[in-house]
């Protein structure tokens, strides 16, 4: 897995950190607010992804999902100020509640301490990072973002989002590497998809709000982990 490998770069959101149903939490209240209604948790993620998937070209590819759920959901407000309100029903679960998957820390650094470079290669905002950077004491009391990783790429760094290999391509040239040199890991099926299109081997890492699409992460994933726990420093990981 790690032999040869110079790079390694992470994703975020359901990779290193617990996030992705806080999400969920964030759009249901966000409806529940604006608009009045109760809605399925995994119901609101499906929808997520799918129009993030089909609002990919786009400038801003979130702004365009706070469009239709404007639509949808009959709010008031102008899209622009429901992407507003979304981020400011975010702050408490990005400050408070979101933590680091088990053994995360220990493993950076130990990749670190080995010599690998590390990429935090996410399309959240900067925003968000900054948040946890300065907010969130669950993270950075455990880990200094800017101390592990040498380069940090989110949503304001592309113009395409996932999977588009374009953060994966912008990490590699950063460093002058070849794809042989370098090593993701993703949690969802469009991160794995965006590993692929960039030629770069893929390392999956378990995420609950995954399950449904495991099968076809399994299958186009190089690697599949259910936890960081598996590949701490006691087993070897420079093999």
């Amino acid at each position: 897995m790690f032999c040869k490998k110079k790079l390694i770069c992470f994703d975020l959101d359901g990779t290193l950190i617990d996030s992705v149903g806080i999400w969920n939490q964030v759009d249901a209240t966000l409806i529940e607010q604006l608009g009045g209604k109760k809605v399925d948790l995994f119901q609101i993620q499906v929808e997520r992804d799918q129009y993030l998937q089909h609002y990919k070209t786009y400038s801003d590819p979130y702004l365009e999902y706070c469009a239709y759920l404007k639509d949808k959901y009959n709010f008031a407000l102008e899209e622009q100020q429901v992407k507003q309100k979304r981020y400011e029903i975010s702050h408490y679960f990005l400050d408070q509640v979101i933590d680091l998957k088990p053994a995360v820390e220990f493993f950076l650094y130990a990749l670190k301490q080995q010599g690998f470079i590390l990429a935090l290669t996410t399309t959240t905002s900067i925003n968000n990072v900054d948040r946890y950077r300065k907010n969130n004491s669950n993270i950075n009391q455990k880990i200094d973002i800017d101390e592990l990783f040498s380069l940090i790429l989110t949503r304001e760094d592309v113009e395409n989002i996932k999977p588009s290999p374009e953060m994966y391509i912008k990490a590699m040239q950063h460093f002058g590497l070849c794809s042989s040199e370098c090593l993701i890991f993703e949690d969802s099926l469009i991160g794995v998809e965006a590993a692929n299109n960039a030629g770069i081997d893929v390392v999956a890492i378990y995420d609950q709000y995954s399950e449904h699409e495991l099968d076809k992460i399994k299958q186009k994933a190089q690697y599949f982990v259910e936890d960081y726990q598996q590949l701490v420093p006691e087993m070897n990981i420079s093999d």
